[in-house]
């Protein structure tokens, strides 16, 4: 293996333990010394791959938007109409708590005042992204007949947005996945038209 190929393996090997632990514990709760330990290697290494913790961060959130973002284009692809989609966005959240982790974004957010403001930056792309989505939907949906909501669409998707979000909190806290899903079902069937 080149260089050029183990340093971007360790990058990923990097970003991939920085996800685990801002989705089980958040961002603030760990350091590079929590990585290194893993990785068995040194800080300094760490600090060559992402010069700052902030660095990390944004590649974190900018990575997990394009893997979210393929998520979405895949729901797209295979169709099914809006309500399926809707359906198949909710369980995307489903799988995360299953797995015992929380959405990434999620996570940050619940941090927000006390992240660097590039990371900041970089996760309201991310919900941005989330929510032009969901209106769009939405907005299929309702004009299909089969979504059934009152106001302006990006009013809705944030609705979802922050009742998923709220959600998986809650489930983490008591109940697990069987509340999240209750409460998922209730959030669909509230958009019966």
């Amino acid at each position: 293996m080149d260089q050029k190929t183990d340093g971007a393996h360790t990058s990923q090997q990097i970003l991939d333990i920085a996800q685990g632990l801002v989705q089980r514990v958040g961002f603030n709760a760990f350091s590079y010394a929590d990585i290194a330990g893993v990785l068995r290697i040194t800080k300094a290494s760490l600090h060559y791959h992402f010069p700052s913790k902030a660095s990390l961060g944004v590649s974190l959130i900018e990575r997990y938007g394009r893997e979210f973002e393929a998520l979405l284009a895949g729901i797209d692809l295979v169709g099914g109409g809006a309500r399926e989609k809707l359906r198949r966005y909710t369980a995307a959240h489903a799988e995360v708590l299953a797995d015992d982790r929380m959405c990434l974004c999620g996570m940050l957010a619940d941090e927000f005042e006390s992240v660097p403001k590039e990371m900041q930056t970089t996760l309201d792309a991310y919900f941005a992204m989330n929510e032009r989505w969901l209106a769009g939907v939405l907005e299929e949906g309702r004009s299909s007949g089969k979504l059934g909501f009152s106001g302006p669409p990006i009013e809705a998707a944030r609705y979802v947005i922050d009742s998923l979000e709220g959600a998986m909190m809650m489930a983490r806290f008591d109940g697990g996945p069987a509340r999240f899903e209750a409460a998922a079902r209730r959030l669909l069937a509230s958009f019966a038209p």
